[in-house]
């Protein structure tokens, strides 16, 4: 239930804050007033797309911000919970700034939103019926939408497992498409995999190479200055006169010197030891000096491999690693290539046995929409009774398409998509003696409002939320049909809390609550107010309604009694 509406430099509404009431709520104006403002203002709160038009002029921003309460258990309450925003009793506050340079700002319990997120809370808050929805009743493929709503509960399971059916099934058919489309892009495909394969094996590499044969390279690019650095150190160390012949030298003097003082025998231990470490180095040096024998061939050849890998790499990866596992891949890829025919055959076998699936669950769904139509056909035809269309027949025609590209339903190639195999339409009799024609084609603009209302009349019982909103769905209507459709809102006022714009003084005297919506004029500034009517400013405002420009007690004292007998029927109906 929406219990409070707050609208700052919104189009032409400076500041206004509107409290709402259980029931009907009427909401009446001069054209050009701001009533379609207020459903605009209403609309952003829903999630519906930002404007910076709806900037008041001269102003930075417009915030708009609704107080809604509902019960414990609500769908809003699950759906907020899953966002991670706590709804504390029962209520929940809606906010939405925009900027004069177009930024939408929300907030939902104080904290930020996504409009994702809006759009996901708005329809179970609020509902808005327009004049589009008559609209909509003229659009025969619209008709399935409101024949599912009113079963919801019975189709929730078929519609359910239709629709996991029907997903694998487009996924399948789409694939199969693909292939078909792509065969000769797939043959194309397959002589280029082909080469990078055989490109990628000719070169038998080894994980790992690249790096081994960089530090190849970096050896045979530095072996003169090793093969110098280790000959002339072995040169210091051996010869006459050299490292190890003088360290030869000064041990045997030590030796000598040893038999006569005894405190020698650590120094000439350590000088032994220094020689004999020194004899090994000069052997691992000599060996070295001649193992490093320079080959300008396995060099060349060194860098031809490496060649070959850089241009490799440049291809399919920046490593031969990488290389090795893009080969892999080539090579999956082509065995599903090379086997292009089995698994076309195996997809549309698969294809076949998950349409015969998709066929029974559609039937199923079928048989059930025309129980329903049945049903809701009747409950139209009740409430049309109530509207003043009292010998009018309505029925829904559940019907099906051929389809050569369709799944076969009781033998016959069917047209299929994501509601189902039905096309669905809205039929009536609007008089006796007439035949039943699709009410696209007959309707007058006041038999769709009435249908329009019968409809939501009804869904009004089934649906979870609370607030309906009616912009002028009494549009095409006066009179006798007029009246009707006053009693119906006030009756589905009862039900739900119901915020009705209309300009028909047979609806407003209903009102459980009636607001005044105004534009006025102050210097430079123009302003819409919306205000709650006491009882005397009712009369004025239907008196004004019944008589247009002039308002005259006769008009006044029929207002009055307008009022004094919607209390009665009312209470009536109660």
């Amino acid at each position: 239930m929406l219990l409070e509406l707050t609208i700052r430099n919104f189009a032409i509404i400076k500041q206004t804050t509107v409290s709402f009431r259980q029931g009907l709520n009427i909401l009446t104006g001069e054209t050009g007033a701001g009533k379609s403002i207020l459903i605009d203002a209403l609309g952003l709160l829903l999630g519906d797309r930002a404007s910076t038009d709806f900037v008041r002029y001269g102003e930075k921003r417009a915030e708009v911000e609704g107080l809604f309460e509902v019960k414990s258990g609500h769908p809003a309450v699950s759906i907020l919970e899953t966002f991670g925003i706590q709804v504390e009793d029962g209520m929940i506050v809606v906010r939405r700034d925009i900027t004069q340079q177009g930024k939408s700002i929300i907030r939902i319990n104080g904290q930020l939103v996504t409009l994702a997120m809006l759009r996901e809370l708005g329809p179970w808050l609020v509902t808005i019926h327009g004049q589009h929805d008559a609209a909509a009743l003229m659009q025969s493929d619209k008709h399935i939408r409101w024949l599912d709503a009113y079963g919801e509960k019975q189709l929730e399971e078929t519609k359910r497992e239709f629709g996991t059916l029907y997903t694998s099934y487009r996924k399948i058919s789409q694939d199969l498409a693909r292939m078909a489309k792509n065969e000769r892009e797939l043959v194309q495909r397959l002589d280029l995999l082909s080469y990078q394969l055989n490109e990628i094996e000719n070169a038998a590499l080894q994980p790992g190479e690249d790096e081994k044969l960089f530090a190849q390279r970096k050896k045979w690019n530095n072996i003169e200055k090793v093969f110098s650095s280790v000959q002339d150190a072995y040169k210091a160390l051996y010869g006459d006169q050299r490292g190890l012949d003088w360290l030869g030298h000064a041990m045997g003097e030590l030796e000598r010197a040893l038999q006569y003082d005894e405190n020698l025998a650590p120094i000439v231990e350590a000088v032994e030891t220094a020689y004999y470490h020194t004899e090994e180095v000069v052997s691992r040096l000599r060996q070295m000096k001649d193992s490093l024998d320079f080959d300008p061939i396995e060099l060349a050849e060194t860098e031809r491999r490496l060649d070959l890998i850089q241009s490799l790499k440049r291809k399919y990866g920046k490593t031969v690693d990488e290389i090795l596992e893009y080969a892999a891949t080539i090579q999956d890829e082509l065995d599903e290539i090379q086997h292009y025919d089995d698994r076309l055959q195996q997809l549309d076998k698969k294809r076949q046995e998950i349409a015969a699936d998709l066929a029974i669950e559609a039937l199923e769904l079928s048989m059930k929409r025309r129980d329903l139509a049945l049903q809701l056909a009747q409950a139209i035809e009740e409430q049309l009774k109530d509207l003043h269309m009292e010998r009018a027949r309505f029925a829904i025609a559940v019907n099906q398409t051929p389809d050569e590209r369709g799944i076969e339903v009781d033998g016959v190639k069917t047209h299929v998509d994501s509601s189902g195999i039905d096309t669905i339409e809205f039929m009536i009799a609007p008089n006796p003696g007439e035949p039943m024609r699709p009410l696209t084609k007959i309707a007058s603009g006041g038999e769709l409002s009435r249908v329009m209302l019968a409809i939501k009349t009804i869904l009004a019982t089934t649906e979870q939320v609370n607030t309906l909103i009616f912009d002028e769905v009494d549009t095409g209507v006066s009179g006798r049909a007029a009246q009707a459709i006053a009693e119906k809102l006030a009756a589905v006022g009862k039900h739900r809390q119901v915020l009705c714009i209309t300009h028909l003084p047979q609806v407003a005297s209903m009102a459980d609550a009636h607001f005044y919506i105004q534009k006025q004029v102050h210097g430079d500034e123009t302003m819409t107010s919306i205000t709650l009517m006491n009882e005397d400013e009712r009369v004025n405002e239907l008196a004004r309604m019944l008589g247009g420009a002039e308002v005259t007690e006769k008009t006044r004292e029929h207002a009055r009694e307008m009022i004094m007998l919607g209390r009665e029927r009312k209470d009536i109906s109660a």
